[in-house]
């Protein structure tokens, strides 16, 4: 029956693809395609079941298949109509490309002609695969989707007996007592969702917990509970890393989450450490739960936590298993019944079940039941006996090498810890005598495989073990793998030897053998169920495979290998073959896979092993869900699975399921049997031939399965046994438990040991120290025979105590157990433990921790995490008298007390240019005096490339202001500084800030003794009382009020393009056909209609009158000489212009000038014909001289050196100013004069530093220590502010003083915390989290510079800044570009120094990206940059005593008791016979310091790795000498290089203060010698360091300061900071006496000149000079790491080192050498070619393709190039862009698209289109 379903699903699905492939060819009609295919999987369905509607289908075929085709015809017309359209739009030539091709280059670089479109050829094929990829993909989805029925709510689709047992489940405790597939689960998720219905009633949320057996059920129920119900489900095992997880996490995780799936140890340890209550949980479900005995997880749940809650505080509790009795079978029903009355007591609980099986038979398929019988396997007694020779040599040796017990040896194996501790903490334990103990158990493993299937799969096994030695990283530092391999190398030899002897070659053909399999008989395996017959056996002599040959006939292969072959080849022809094939060892499950691989009969298979996690072979996590998925989806059709596949694992396709090895268990063959989930599938189970205990095994295990359920149903009375043992009651925790009163933590017997071991594997160690705990056992004998135990417990040398001695106990395990329970009573009372009994990591209490951020956000303390803060302003600025006159009444006898000073500026250098000398001279009026230090402090402005102007403030005494002149004053500032920062603002209406209260006042040149005087009033007057400020195109932002894109004074990229945004191209401008789109987009009859200039009419009435020596400008005459020096505004753009002269011999008819270099057609042939075609201007009085102007700049930032020259264009670069030519008529004379405004210009960046310095001076009051003012600025500026000083050197020394100061204190505060702590309690001090926290807390991002100065953005009083919409144009729109390109006078002639006045600045960077000026953006890294750098200054200015001051205002600990420093300084007491074991006088000679406490050096030499003596080890020296010599190198290097930029002084530091260095000074002084340690590892790979070092040193001044090219031992630079620290304490906390022993050591210390830098940085720096991209790929080939270097997608360089580090910086310097190499050949051949004008020659590091390009099209008149993006990818590190250019030529019209290479940068690719091109042009006969 089982064969005819299999071959009707197959005929349905073959008629389903055969349906579905009649068109696939678009995604664009996909809901119709569903539609159609779910019809058609119905059809397949009613096909199954009618066989009589073939003919009614078939027209419903026809009639869908013309539907499909007529939906196809009409998207092939709407695909070509709109081809069509597109074509014709593209005006750019498409249709001729297409039908012509382009050119690109080969790989040999030749330039090939490629027919069709670059796009069509392969983005369209492409991009063409991938839609048809989808489209099957959405078939196959569509077609699984049609297969099964919309899913109804979980209860309607729940059966009835789940409905029986979920109605008992909601009223009481249950365990649900079903069939594999009965759909226990649904249950389970049904009783969740009544539960939390129930809980939401009374506004409660719900805390259901499923506990699982296995890790792949955790996935796998947790996917099912998410798609059932919607909850939120969290799922958790051990590799997710829990057991490191603070209660905090755990708590975010309950009140997240509504279901927790886990491993049942997980939520045990959480108990026990009272992270979670069991009183907390709402319902408790456990799968699988016969497990729940003995000390199963689920056994210690229910005993130490649910049965010890009070029963109304109890969760409700819902078991579901296949059998409640997990063991070998049953006697009898009474004993069934005991058995079952067991569980329900543990579980609180009753079983229940189905009476009537009728309807679970009818919903659960059960497999056909099949015994096969296999022959005995021959014994290889020789082969057995030289194995098990091996075995006993190992152990020898392994006891021969440790003089430990055979306890020991074996690695707390004793009483079952190490597996305890591997089950509960995830902890595996590695040290060299456990290689041996590994080895062990692969020679029993390989004699497992020769006994059980041969010797041919036993060689697999052993070379498979070798191989995956061979490939451990661990190889090159491990003595225990090179052991291993010794011994495997020889059971190999010995096997592949053996395996040799005898083969005889088979030359049958394959199908023949088949035929032979099939002839034998294909039914000889199948037995009716129940009956063992043993004639029915697979003969030892048949040739199964071709593969086996003459083996088989030999015995090299077991008589059940051959069997299970033949049971597969059955299966050669079914459809969708899916099998499970059960073993007991992990080995089998390993090699059968390989051995199936290898027989070519099997070929139909894809088969995977299948195994858990306790074993040496274990499977991650990730790779066992994986290797389900592919089983599920037939990507895999044959699983080979340990138990780890038997339980609970739902995998419905599978047809097959075989027991290689018979169970042990009932329940693992009822488990195993229930894997078949497939109806009609087949569960075969082989059985050796007369083995009696196979026999009986499978009769008791079917006749315990009846006697359960019978049970179950019926319920034996046991009322007799009341009583009796048999009936075991609850077990609750006796007495010897440890309970934290203020949590609740426990820890028991049970769970001390585990938890030992877990504290161990949490110590500071390394890869040559694996920590644990050592046990030795002593007997005791007692008076009448009977022995006792005791056993003491010694913990590694860095926990806070050693040695321990237990109570005396009556059995082993006991004895260990409970000295471990004390051990943890005194580690908590110690403070090792948390009061949750956790290991203390150091972290302090977990309520100070901040909140997690959410996923995705930046941390705090980076640079990437930033917010907004309000911009300090100095309290000093405050004044209320800003606001006089504000209701616009004079009140002249209300007078105000200012203070005034002069801004000062002394001009350094020299400038030809007399505009930057002709400036006016300002003074400040504030309301309060000003601190001395702001007086004293000068300040340069870096006005032009040849000069400075150095400015200052100077004091001119008080004066004392009317209301009147108040509010004139108030208004020519805000008339001054409106213009100069182009802001639109009006003096009567502007807002005043008393936060910010001065104003700027004009002064006259003359020394006048009376401040008042000295004020310029008449000027003050006279700009005020002018009628100008009436046009809008006197006021600021007039390219705003015209709707121009022209630049005006002031203003700033960022927020420029407001009126573009606004009028759009709405005027609708000719475009040029060289220049595009320029200028203004307003024509100038706007400006007319609008009266701000006279019209045509007023003109021709004046035109004759004009009097002599005056020019008719746009608003009235003036005097020619009075007009040079003032400032015009452009009527028809709104732009200003300084008038340098007019030019009497010019007028509008002068011929309009070329661009320099421009050789296409005249445009203009006058100055008047270009104002009339570009601005629509008809000139009137033409005859007038024209104006000469230079642009007026918008205001600048002064304070930052803006000006980089190089000695060979310096001439060049001077004098280069652009002059434009302007007709009168156009030109309104501003009402502030030139010099007016040139010096207002300087007075923002003068007031941004006086501001700045204020603020400094503020803090420095708060802090309330005297050091100098500027300093403190200079700690708060950051680098990005790019000024002449910046706070990074100071945080520098800032950084390694805070270290050293709170490693100090934490050092002496807590000698019994280990170096791991220590480390952690450091990092919460001094990380960028806390330091920005401290920051806040103080206030400190209001005093903060961390932004580049903008005057557009800066807020002067009076008038705010405006921010407009980005604009993110690609053009540039500074003046100087305008100017470029506007009528101008002998462009190139007349030059001037004044080019710094126009030069195109970057676009201003500051972090500021809000609307408002009173708030700006810092990042969190750096206000904790602005701690450390305060603590350097501190330190550099007022030395320990300052800095400390400091720290103690910020909060940061700094004390300690002088009492704990002698504590720490007596050291340990070290026992004599070490103290005669150490050289101390060749020791201390070579430091050249004698030491007075001599345990301090004894320890400072002692590795962890060293049998414990009573010394403690060298980590908690190391950590304080470590913080020391960092400090006092740093400090050295800081004071040394005064003037080194913070860049290089960071890598001085990095090359000095480095393990690799350290590691060769402890070399080169031979400390190596003294260390003390334990490990052979370590002490090969010191002897192979030293020998590589010693190679280098000789080496004539070579020094690598840890960049060499060997990886040195971490231990070896430990040790140099552990002696450091040892020298501190000796000389009772003496840094100096520190920096004396050491300061020699060290040297030769890095200078600047011998600075190596890093080569991978090196070479990322270069690439990024050069626009280059940079990748590395990595590879790993047994323990040989592989580095690859691609420069643009070109391997350059390669290197291989068993680290992967190390392998990457040899990789980079080998690819440095060849691109320098390449470099200098380039350089040489380019020397050769000098006279050559090749176009793509490269000139420096500029190359001229383009622009050479650009002037050929020049040249000829054709319009510029135009290039193509045509393709951009790969990853952000390594992106790539390809593009096209082609040219529209006069004669042939438009050229081949040529498509350059991939790039890594716009600007290349279109460099390498560009040369495509120019070659390519320079083909052509003409040209």
């Amino acid at each position: 029956m089982g064969r005819t379903q299999e071959r009707t699903r197959g005929n349905g699905y073959s008629t389903r693809i055969r349906e579905r492939s009649i068109s696939i060819d678009g995604a664009a009609d996909r809901d119709d395609r569903k539609k159609r295919l779910r019809e058609s999987s119905r059809d397949d369905r009613q096909e199954t079941r009618h066989w009589d509607l073939p003919r009614e289908r078939g027209r419903f075929d026809r009639k869908r298949d013309r539907e499909w085709e007529r939906d196809s015809e009409r998207r092939d017309r709407d695909r070509s109509r709109r081809e069509r359209e597109t074509e014709r739009r593209d005006r750019d030539g498409r249709r001729d490309r297409e039908r012509r091709g382009y050119w690109e280059r080969d790989r040999s670089g030749k330039m090939v002609f490629r027919h069709g479109t670059w796009d069509a050829e392969t983005e369209r094929e492409r991009a063409r695969q991938k839609e048809t990829e989808a489209c099957l993909r959405q078939c196959k989805s569509s077609e699984k989707v049609s297969d099964e029925p919309k899913e109804k709510p979980a209860e309607e689709r729940a059966r009835n007996y789940q409905l029986e047992v979920l109605e008992q489940a909601r009223v009481k405790n249950t365990i649900a007592f079903l069939e594999t597939g009965a759909g226990k689960t649904l249950i389970a998720v049904l009783l969740m969702q009544s539960v939390c219905r129930d809980m939401r009633k009374e506004n409660r949320k719900m805390l259901a917990i499923f506990l699982v057996p296995k890790v792949p059920l955790v996935y796998q129920q947790a996917e099912v509970i998410r798609k059932q119900t919607g909850y939120n489900v969290g799922h958790y095992c051990g590799e997710m890393g829990q057991d490191f997880w603070d209660s905090r996490r755990w708590q975010r995780e309950f009140e997240s989450k509504e279901v927790l799936v886990m491993t049942a140890q997980i939520l045990l340890n959480i108990l026990r450490h009272s992270i979670i209550k069991m009183e907390s949980i709402n319902l408790l479900i456990l799968d699988e739960c016969h497990h729940a005995v003995k000390k199963h997880p689920y056994s210690l749940v229910m005993s130490e936590f649910y049965h010890t809650t009070p029963k109304d505080k109890r969760p409700a509790v819902f078991g579901m298993t296949a059998s409640p009795v997990n063991l070998k079978g049953v006697s009898n029903q009474e004993d069934c019944a005991i058995k079952i009355r067991n569980l329900e007591s543990k579980l609180d609980s009753i079983v229940c079940t189905i009476k009537d099986r009728k309807e679970l038979e009818k919903h659960v398929p059960m497999p056909l039941e099949v015994v096969v019988v296999y022959d005995k396997a021959a014994i290889l007694w020789s082969l057995h006996e030289q194995i098990k020779q091996m075995e006993a040599a190992v152990e020898n040796a392994a006891h021969a090498s440790s003089k430990r017990s055979k306890w020991q040896f074996m690695g707390a194996r004793d009483a079952g810890a190490k597996e305890e501790l591997r089950l509960v903490y995830g902890v595996s334990e590695r040290t060299e005598s456990d290689g041996a103990a590994n080895l062990v158990q692969k020679l029993r493993a390989i004699n497992y495989a020769l006994d059980e299937l041969g010797q041919w799969c036993a060689f697999k096994v052993a070379q498979s073990f070798l191989t995956a030695l061979q490939n451990d990283e661990r190889a090159n530092h491990q003595l225990d793998v090179k052991f291993q391999e010794s011994y495997l190398k020889k059971v190999v030899a010995l096997l592949q030897c053996q395996l040799t002897e005898g083969a005889v070659c088979n030359n049958k053909d394959t199908t023949e053998l088949e035929d032979k399999n099939n002839a034998s008989g294909g039914t000889s395996g199948e037995v009716e169920e129940g009956e063992l017959l043993g004639t029915q056996v697979v003969s030892g002599g048949e040739h199964v495979d071709v593969v086996i040959g003459a083996a088989v006939a030999d015995g090299k292969v077991t008589p059940k290998v051959q069997s299970l072959i033949k049971i597969l080849l059955k299966y050669q022809h079914t459809e969708d073959f899916r099998a499970i094939v059960f073993v007991e060892r992990v080995v089998t499950a390993l090699v059968l896979p390989k051995v199936f691989a290898e027989l070519p009969s099997l070929n139909f298979i894809k088969c995977a092993s299948l195994i858990g996690h306790n074993n040496n072979q274990d499977m991650r996590t990730r790779q066992m869900q994986e290797t389900i998925a592919k089983f599920r989806d037939g990507r895999v059709t044959l699983l080979v699975a340990t138990s780890v596949a038997e339980e609970g694992l739902d995998i419905r396709q599978c047809n097959v399921v075989i027991r290689f090895d018979l169970a042990k268990t009932v329940l693992a063959y009822i488990q195993s049997r229930g894997r078949a989930r497939k109806p009609g599938s087949d569960y075969i189970l082989m059985l050796e031939k007369a083995n009696l205990s196979h026999e009986a095994f499978l009769r008791n295990a079917r006749n315990s399965e009846e006697t359960l359920r019978k049970e179950a149903i019926e319920r034996t009375d046991l009322s007799h046994l009341k009583d009796s043992s048999k009936l075991s009651a609850v077990e609750t925790p006796s007495g010897a438990v440890y309970q934290v009163a203020s949590t609740g933590a426990i820890v028991s017997l049970n769970s001390a040991v585990g938890l030992i071991h877990f504290y161990c594997s949490q110590l500071p160690s390394d890869r040559y120290s694996i920590l644990r705990p050592e046990f030795t056992m002593r007997q005791h004998e007692k008076t009448g025979g009977s022995i006792e135990y005791s056993c003491e417990l010694q913990l590694p040398c860095n926990a806070p105590f050693e040695k321990l001695e237990g109570p005396v106990c009556s059995s082993i395990r006991l004895a260990q157990q409970a000295v471990c329970l004390e051990a943890c009573k005194k580690l908590h009372q110690m403070g090792a433990f948390t009061d949750m009994l956790l290991p203390d990591k150091g972290s302090g209490e977990e309520g100070e921790k901040p909140d997690q951020p959410e996923e995705g956000e930046p941390l705090p303390g980076t640079a990437r995490h930033r917010e907004f803060y309000p911009e300090g302003v100095a309290k000093i600025l405050q004044g209320d008298w800003i606001l006089i006159g504000k209701d616009g009444q004079c009140n002249d006898s209300k007078l105000a007390r200012l203070f005034m000073y002069k801004v000062r500026c002394e001009n350094v250098g020299f400038s030809k240019d007399p505009f930057l000398t002709q400036t006016s001279e300002f003074a400040v009026l504030l309301g309060n005096e000003l601190d001395a230090e702001v007086l004293s402090m000068t300040m340069d402005l870096f006005v032009a490339r040849t000069m400075i102007t150095k400015a200052s403030l100077q004091h001119r005494g008080t004066i004392e202001i009317s209301e009147s002149q108040m509010v004139s004053l108030k208004s020519f500032h805000v008339r001054l500084m409106s213009i100069v920062l182009d802001v639109n603002v009006e003096p009567a209406t502007t807002p005043w800030d008393p936060a910010k209260a001065y104003l700027f006042a004009p002064i006259v040149a003359e020394n006048v003794s009376d401040p008042m005087k000295e004020i310029d009033w008449s000027l003050i007057e006279k700009v005020l009382s002018t009628d100008a400020w009436n046009n809008p195109l006197q006021r600021a932002r007039p390219d705003v009020y015209l709707g121009t894109d022209e630049r005006t004074l002031g203003g700033d990229r960022r927020e420029y393009g407001f009126g573009k945004l606004r009028y759009g191209m709405a005027f609708g401008q000719k475009s040029h056909p060289t220049y595009g789109i320029r200028g203004a987009v307003a024509q100038f009859d706007v400006v007319k209609a609008s009266g701000l200039v006279p019209s045509l009419d007023v003109i021709d009435k004046l035109q004759d009158e004009a009097p002599p020596g005056k020019l008719w400008m746009a608003d009235g005459y003036i005097e020619i000489e009075e007009l040079v020096g003032k400032i015009i505004t452009a009527a028809h753009s709104g732009k200003r212009f300084y008038v340098d002269s007019v030019r009497f011999e010019m007028n509008a008819d002068s011929s309009f000038p070329r661009k320099e270099g421009y050789l296409g057609p005249v445009e203009y042939s006058s100055y008047a014909d270009y104002y009339r075609q570009k601005y629509g201007v008809q000139l009137a009085c033409k005859k007038q001289p024209l104006i000469r102007g230079r642009g007026v700049s918008y205001c600048k930032n002064l304070l930052s050196p803006r000006f980089e020259s190089t000695e060979s264009n310096a001439e060049e670069t001077l004098d280069k100013t652009y002059y434009v030519m302007l007709p009168p008529e156009l030109c309104l004379v501003h009402p502030l004069p030139g010099h007016l405004v040139r010096g207002a210009q300087r007075l923002p960046s003068v007031m941004r530093r006086v501001e700045s310095m204020l603020l400094a001076v503020q803090l420095k009051h708060e802090i309330n220590y005297p050091i100098s003012a500027s300093k403190i600025l200079e700690a708060l500026t950051a680098a990005s502010c790019q000024e002449t000083f910046c706070y990074e050197r100071a945080e520098l020394l800032g950084d390694a003083y805070l270290k050293w100061v709170v490693s100090r204190c934490l050092f002496l505060k807590y000698p019994q915390k280990h170096e791991g702590q220590l480390t952690r309690m450091r990092q919460q001090t001094v990380s960028n989290v806390v330091l920005y926290q401290y920051a806040l807390d103080k206030g400190l991002q209001a005093y903060i510079q961390a932004d580049r100065f903008a005057p557009s953005r800066w807020a002067a009083p009076g008038v705010l800044p405006v921010f407009d919409e980005d604009t993110n144009e690609a053009d540039n729109t500074d003046v100087m570009d305008d100017m470029e390109h506007s009528p101008q006078s002998e462009t190139g002639t007349h030059k001037n120094a004044h080019l710094e006045e126009f030069e195109d600045e970057p676009m201003e960077d500051g972090e500021i990206e809000g609307d408002s000026s009173c708030y700006r953006v810092l990042s969190s890294k750096t206000l904790a940059d602005v701690v450390e750098a305060l603590i350097g200054v501190y330190y550099v200015e007022g030395g320990k005593k300052a800095a400390v001051h400091l720290m103690n205002w910020i909060g940061i600990p700094t004390e300690f008791d002088p009492k704990e420093g002698e504590l720490a300084r007596r050291g340990c007491k070290v026992p004599e016979s070490v103290m005669r074991s150490i050289d101390f006088d060749k020791l201390e000679g070579a430091l050249n310091y004698k030491f007075n406490e001599k345990s301090l050096l004894v320890e400072a030499i002692t590795h962890a790795s060293r049998p414990s003596s009573g010394v403690s080890c060298y980590q908690r020296l190391e950590f304080v000498g470590d913080a020391v010599l960092d400090h006092l190198i740093t400090r050295h290097l800081f004071f040394t290089y005064t003037d080194l930029p913070p860049g290089r002084l960071t890598d001085l530091r990095a090359a000095a203060v480095n393990n690799e260095n350290f590691a060769r000074v402890a070399v080169k002084n031979k400390l190596h010698l003294h260390l003390r340690h334990g490990s052979t590892a370590l002490e090969a790979q010191i002897r192979d360091f030293v020998k590589d070092i010693e190679v280098e040193l000789d080496k004539p001044g070579v020094n690598s300061f840890g960049l060499g090219d060997f990886k040195a031992p971490k231990v070896l630079g430990d040790i140099v900071e552990s002696i450091a620290g040892a020298i501190f304490l000796d000389k009772v906390l003496d840094t100096a006496k520190v920096w004396e022993v050491f300061q020699p050591l060290l040297q030769p210390m890095v200078t600047p000149e011998t600075l190596p830098m890093h080569p991978v940085r090196e070479l990322q720096e270069r690439c990024q000079q050069q626009a280059e991209g940079l990748e590395y790929k990595a590879s790993r080939t047994g323990n040989m790491a592989t580095v690859e270097v691609f420069v643009d997608g070109v391997q350059i360089g390669f290197a291989q080192n068993p680290q992967k580090k190390m392998a990457q910086k040899l990789a980079a310097r080998n690819a440095l050498v060849i691109l320098k190499e390449k470099e200098a050949e380039e350089t040489k051949a380019d020397g050769m070619n000098n006279g050559d004008g090749a176009a793509g020659k490269k000139n420096g590091n500029q190359t001229f393709t383009r622009q050479t390009l650009n002037d050929i099209c020049l040249r000829r008149q054709w319009p510029m190039p135009q290039y193509r993006c045509i393709s951009e990818g790969g990853p952000a590190h390594a992106k790539r862009f390809t593009y096209s250019v082609r040219v529209h030529t006069t004669e042939r019209g438009w050229t081949d698209d040529c498509v350059g290479e991939p790039m890594p940068s716009v600007k290349k690719a279109k460099d390498s289109a560009a040369m495509l091109l120019l070659e390519l042009l320079k083909r052509w006969p003409d040209h």
